[in-house]
Parts: structure tokens; sequence; C-alpha cells
């Protein structure tokens, strides 16, 4: 298992028992394009700021660059909240298991 946090686990592919698990509907394209879009601006941006630390540069510069990077990855985070809700959690739902909504709960509180 891999730390995201201290209150947080999730399984590493290739090691222990636990395996990734996938969606059961895919993004669609222009969705999947979207979110890789996203990462990769902030991918961009982290890359940007280690030049930033490299170049010797003011403080509060790079604190604005972290923000900015915290704040897109916070609406990376919903959308992919909101994506769930709406196929992962729903279809689970509809089978009868009503304990996703549980886990979707504790999401919601880890993405806060």
């Amino acid at each position: 298992m891999d730390n995201i946090n201290d209150n947080m686990t999730i399984p590493a592919c290739g090691r222990d028992l636990c395996c990734c698990r996938h969606k059961a509907t895919p993004r669609d394209e222009r969705e999947q394009k979207q979110l890789q879009n996203r990462l990769k601006r902030m991918i961009g941006q982290l890359n940007g700021i280690s030049k930033m630390l490299d170049d010797n540069r003011y403080c509060g510069d790079i604190l604005m660059q972290v923000a900015a990077v915290e704040s897109a990855l916070q609406a990376f985070g919903y959308l992919v909240l909101q994506d769930h809700l709406e196929t992962c959690v729903v279809e689970e739902v509809q089978k009868g298991n009503t304990q996703i909504v549980d886990e979707a709960m504790e999401l919601i509180r880890k993405l806060k």
C-alpha cells in the first residue's frame, strides 16, 4: 500500500494482493482529453516551480504558483468526483450496493 496521507491509503498495482480497480463505464473521449490536459498543465506548473527554485526566485512568487497548482488540483479532483458520483456510485446503487454511498462520503471528506 502507498500512503497518501495519514488517513488514506490506496492499493498499489502489482503489490500485495490488491489490484487497481477500473471504472465499469469508461470516460468519454472528450472528458478523458479534458482531464489529461488539466493534468499536463499542472505538471507544467510544477516544473515551473522547480525552475523558479533553481533560479532563486522570490518566495512570494513561488508561493503564488503553489497556490495556483493547489487550486488547479482541487478543481481536477472535483471533476473526477463528479464523474464518480454520476457513474460509479449511480451504477453501484442501481445494483443494490448502498455501501458505495459511505465510500463516496469518505472521498468527499478526503477531497475537501
